[in-house]
């Protein structure tokens, strides 16, 4: 199926959930927001939470710095 993440097309297995794509992206651990078709997706609900053709996923990772 097509999605966009971080406004980049990607074709992903059906089935595909929040938490499996975030981990394609990051490795982080922490400090990781998700956005699904504008909604934020609250971290507890990534791993049931499928992606769908045409969904569009945003991923921010928190950066520490000064």
């Amino acid at each position: 199926m097509k999605v966009t993440i971080n406004g980049k097309a990607r074709d992903l297995p059906d089935g595909t959930t929040v938490g499996q794509a975030v981990r394609q992206l990051t490795p982080a651990a922490g400090g990781v927001a998700v956005a699904l078709n504008d909604e934020v997706v609250r971290r507890g609900d990534w791993e049931s939470t499928a992606l769908g053709e045409n969904d569009r996923v945003e991923v921010l990772t928190a950066v520490q710095g000064g």
